[in-house]
Order: structure tokens, then C-alpha cells, then sequence
């Protein structure tokens, strides 16, 4: 049986290129404890949750088309609640655009996420999917339509 990896898409009326903006902007929905950048390819950025013996997990950006797909490579990581702290070390979280359009004079653009690697046998997976739903259909479409996101 294939293992299947975390997925989750929205769908924002924004071009594809704002799209990939307002994900980079990891500090805007994602994480308010951010160090480094997530703009361009081989960007390094780590991400903090709970203080200084919290999570955070560290990202490289290895793979960027601009405004289709952007991959997060997890370098390292340390999840506090889980017994491997290190599970998300080697997955990557892909980012893949569709930009359509609305009307004659608006564009749209679904927004694909994959966690690879995030799948049901990893421990932290019920969490991680809640976690990542969240991030995503509550605070980076909000930030994408209000410019408010809620990270935390």
C-alpha cells in the first residue's frame, strides 16, 4: 500500500505571483518567531513555536519556479511534544500554483501543498495535519485576501 503524503489546496483571487509573495512571507501567517529569508532558492529560514525549548524547524528552499512551485527541504527540526523530535528532517513541504481566471479583469490561483514525507505512520501526523490545515485555510488565505494572516 503507498504511503500518502499530507496534502491540502485552497483557492485565493490573487495572481499566481502574489500568491508565492504572501507565502514567503512566512512571518505574515505562518510563524511569528522567524530568522533568515524564504524568498529565493537556496534561502535558508527557520521557523520557532513555544520559546527557546519549543519546536522550530529549519528549512532550505531547494526548488523555485516563480509563481508555480517553491519546495521547503526540512535540514533539521526538533518537535517538543513527540518522541522522535526530529521526524520532519528530510521531508520537504512543496508549494505548486495554478493561476486561472475569475473574470475578464481578475486572476485566481490554487495553491497545492504537499508535506512529503508527512504521512499517516509518522507519530506527529494527527497534529501536523491539524497544525498545517490551520496555518493554511485559516491564516495564509486570510492573509492573502485581508493582508492579515494570524501566525503564531
Amino acid at each position: 500500500m503507498k504511503k500518502r503524503d499530507f496534502q491540502f489546496s485552497i483557492t485565493a483571487p490573487v495572481s499566481a505571483e502574489e500568491a508565492m509573495e504572501h507565502i514567503s512571507d512566512v512571518q505574515g501567517w505562518w510563524a511569528k518567531d522567524f530568522e533568515g529569508s524564504s524568498h529565493l532558492l537556496h534561502d535558508v529560514f527557520t521557523v520557532r513555536f513555544g520559546g527557546p525549548k519549543g519546536t522550530f524547524v529549519t528549512f532550505e528552499i531547494t526548488e523555485l519556479i516563480p509563481g508555480k512551485k517553491v519546495v521547503w527541504y526540512v535540514t533539521d527540526c526538533y518537535l517538543h511534544w513527540i518522541n522522535d523530535k526530529h521526524e520532519w528532517t528530510g521531508t520537504s513541504v512543496i508549494w505548486e500554483l495554478a493561476a486561472w481566471e475569475l473574470a475578464p479583469d481578475a486572476e485566481g490561483t490554487t495553491i497545492h501543498m504537499t508535506h512529503k514525507g508527512l504521512t499517516p505512520e509518522v507519530e506527529c501526523f494527527d497534529d501536523c495535519k491539524a497544525g498545517w490545515t490551520h496555518h493554511i485555510k485559516d491564516s495564509l488565505l486570510k492573509y492573502m485576501t485581508e493582508q492579515v494572516g494570524l501566525p503564531e
